[in-house]
């Protein structure tokens, strides 16, 4: 039988971390031993509160389809929060529970985009940004962001890409890959430049120098997206949710209902219990973060890799390896092959991460340690 591949499903580029971690896995069973620094991927267990009260709703039968929106409690949950921390008064109309804040940006973006049009974005940005607006039949814009500038993303520039097709201008901040927190006179002056703002704080809770700041405490004409997966260690969970424009909703509501559904039951109680009981361990959690970055920076210096703009947020460094190599996705894989450290190639956030590696902190100082160890020997052998 012969399959049509559709031309979306042809030229999507696969989400190379993913790869490198799949080979990593592959290379373990084989019993080699893998340090890995390549996964964005807190390795917390997630708090016993939450747990608890996942477990809790699924025992008291609360494993029914869900308001479409996401549940009321949780709904209000989110509310208070952003009030507390952004000082903002939310609807919660404005507010769509998803399943995982990836679906939240999907449905953004189908419910704002045409084909042709367009949707401006930091380079180096988070790999799936693109390939998410060319699926709703946009093109991505991206404005260069440089590590000599601290990776911040200057309005001047974004207004210059803006045209009569701009539907929207990504930022995320804290950034992935770079850790860059974007400064409050950027984020208001990109507020102020007239199309949509979509802002992915999925890391906000994640801050070791300076304070992140929320899109919606400069515009309420914007999307916030955010989730529980980075600051509540929930990957697995997929929990995630937009707040939008009170004109989003109920498109956004509609795509949801045919799409998705509602994210899953239990998994929304839990997430609950995350923003009414999650405080102590998420500042219990940050300040190992903030430990393990200093720790890994100062181990980047000593092995001669020496990171000129620090990250100041998110468990990211993005590390420059040009006077190594112009291809950091074979370079990522000689790593891999060579010294058993798995590192994501600057290439897998665009053309302008090429030169670059990321390495993860959201692991043990222990793991990081022998990451370098092993990472400044295979640097040496290639002198």
């Amino acid at each position: 039988m012969s399959v049509n591949i559709s031309r979306l499903a042809k030229e999507v580029s696969p989400f190379i971390v993913m790869d490198v971690m799949e080979k990593a896995k592959e290379m373990e069973r084989a019993g080699e031993n893998i340090v890995h620094l390549e996964i964005g991927e807190p390795d917390f267990d997630t708090p016993e509160p939450i747990k608890q009260a996942g477990v809790a709703a699924i025992l008291e039968g609360k494993t029914k389809y869900t308001h479409s929106l996401g549940l009321l409690e949780l709904r209000k949950a989110i509310a208070d929060a952003v009030k507390q921390e952004c000082g903002r008064e939310i609807d919660h109309a404005r507010i769509l529970v998803t399943s995982g804040s990836s679906n939240a940006l999907f449905l953004t973006l189908a419910a704002v985009v045409d084909p042709g049009d367009e949707v401006i974005m930091s380079g180096p940005c988070y790999s799936c940004y693109p390939n998410f607006v060319k699926m709703a039949g946009g093109t991505p814009i991206h404005v260069p962001v440089t590590e000599d500038e601290g990776f911040q993303l200057n309005p001047a520039k974004v207004a210059e890409k803006i045209t009569k097709r701009t539907r929207a201008i990504m930022i995320n901040s804290p950034a992935n890959p770079t850790g860059a927190v974007l400064g409050a006179d950027a984020m208001r002056e990109i507020a102020e430049l007239g199309p949509l703002i979509i802002s992915d704080e999925i890391y906000r809770g994640m801050v070791y120098e300076g304070e992140a700041k929320s899109i919606l405490e400069f515009t309420n004409d914007a999307v916030m997206l955010d989730g529980f997966s980075k600051r509540y260690a929930m990957t697995g969970w997929r929990l995630g949710y937009a707040i939008v424009p009170e004109t989003l909703a109920r498109p956004m509501q509609k795509l949801q209902q045919n799409i998705y559904i509602s994210a899953n039951s239990f998994v929304q109680w839990a997430g609950v219990a995350a923003l009414r009981e999650g405080a102590d361990a998420v500042e219990a959690m940050r300040k190992v973060f903030g430990e393990r970055r200093k720790f890994i920076l100062d181990g980047l210096e000593q092995i001669g890799l020496p990171v000129k703009s620090h990250p100041q947020g998110a468990f990211y460094v993005f590390v420059d390896v040009s006077r190594y190599t112009r291809d950091s996705l074979s370079f990522a894989f000689e790593i891999l092959e060579k010294a058993k450290v798995a590192v994501t190639p600057g290439v897998d956030f665009g053309a302008d991460g090429e030169g670059f590696i990321r390495l993860s902190y959201a692991t043990s100082i222990e793991n990081i340690g022998e990451g370098l160890k092993r990472l400044g020997l295979f640097l040496k052998s290639r002198q």
